[in-house]
C-alpha cells in the first residue's frame, strides 16, 4: 500500500569540526528511523573548511534517507564553499544553492538567504556603496530563491534556507543583531508560489514557529535552539507532508500552524 504521508526531519546548525568524528553519526541514525527525507537549513560546517566537511561527509553514511541541504554563514566563512559543497554532493547530499530538486515526491528549494532585516526597519539600498552591496546581496539570494520555486512543479514544496524569512523567528536574539539574522526580502518569493512550509537555522536563541504574512509556516531548526526547548529529545523535527494528486490541500499541521509531528527519543 502506498505511503499516504511524508516524513520530513529538518535540523540546522550542525557546525561540524575537525574533531566531530563519531559525534554526528548517532543523530543520523535516528534521523533515519524517523523519516523519509531529511533537510539540513545550513552551517554545515564551522569554519567552512574542506577538512570538516570531510568528517561530516563520513557521518553522512549513518543517514540512510535522502537529503538535502543549503549552506550557511559559517560554511563560507574560509572563502572555500565550492570545495565544501562539492565534498558534500560526493557524500549525496543535495546541497542547494539557488536551485532545487525532489525527494519522495517533495519539491525542495533551496537557497542561503542573506541579511538586512524585516519589515519597515529593513536596510534600503541608500547611501554609502557598501550599503548598497549589502542590500544587493540580499536581493540576489531572493532572486535565488524565486528562480528554485519556479523550477519545481510539485503538489508540496518545502523552502529551505539559513537566513530568516520573517522577524517571529529570531525574536529572543538580541535587538541589534536582528540584521544579520534574516530578510523579509526572502519571504517575498515565498508569498508568490505554493510554498507549503520554510525551515530555516542561524537563530540560534530565536523562536521555534512563526508565520509569512500570507500564512506559510515557517520553523528555525538550529540544533542548539532544538536542544534547549525539547531537552529530551534529538535535536531535530519531523513533519509529514502528505502525498497526493497536485491540487490536494496541504496537511492540517500546515495549514492551521501546529506542528505535524516532533522527534522523540526512545
Amino acid at each position: 500500500m502506498a505511503a499516504t504521508t511524508v516524513r520530513v526531519a529538518a535540523l540546522a546548525d550542525l557546525h561540524c569540526t575537525k574533531t566531530s568524528q563519531g559525534v554526528f553519526q548517532p543523530l543520523f541514525a535516528r534521523v533515519s528511523e524517523a523519516a523519509d527525507i531529511a533537510v539540513i537549513a545550513g552551517d554545515l560546517t564551522d569554519y567552512g573548511l574542506p577538512e570538516e566537511a570531510a568528517v561530516l561527509a563520513k557521518e553522512l553514511t549513518a543517514l540512510r534517507v535522502p537529503a538535502a541541504a543549503v549552506l550557511g554563514n559559517h560554511d563560507l566563512e574560509s572563502g572555500k564553499s565550492a570545495e565544501v559543497g562539492q565534498i558534500l554532493r560526493d557524500a549525496g547530499l543535495h546541497v542547494l544553492e539557488g536551485d532545487a530538486c525532489e525527494l519522495a515526491g517533495v519539491g525542495i528549494a533551496g537557497v542561503k538567504g542573506f541579511g538586512g532585516g524585516f519589515g519597515r526597519h529593513a536596510l534600503a539600498p541608500w547611501g554609502e556603496g557598501v550599503i548598497k552591496q549589502f542590500v544587493r546581496e540580499a536581493v540576489e539570494e531572493a532572486l535565488k530563491l524565486e528562480a528554485a520555486l519556479a523550477r519545481l512543479r510539485t503538489t508540496h514544496i518545502v523552502a529551505l534556507l539559513h537566513y530568516a524569512p520573517i522577524q517571529a523567528t529570531v525574536d529572543g536574539e538580541p535587538l541589534e543583531i536582528y540584521a544579520f539574522l534574516g530578510s523579509s526580502r526572502l519571504e517575498e518569493p515565498i508569498g508568490r508560489y505554493p510554498v507549503s512550509v520554510v525551515f530555516h537555522g542561524h537563530a540560534h536563541r530565536g523562536q521555534l514557529e512563526g508565520r509569512t504574512k500570507g500564512g506559510v509556516p515557517v520553523y528555525n531548526v538550529s540544533m542548539p535552539l532544538l536542544s534547549r526547548s525539547f531537552a529530551d529529545r534529538p535535536p531535530f523535527r519531523v513533519f509529514e507532508v502528505p502525498a497526493g494528486e497536485v491540487g490536494a490541500q496541504p496537511t492540517a499541521a500546515f495549514t492551521r500552524g501546529r506542528r505535524a509531528t516532533d522527534a522523540v527519543a526512545s
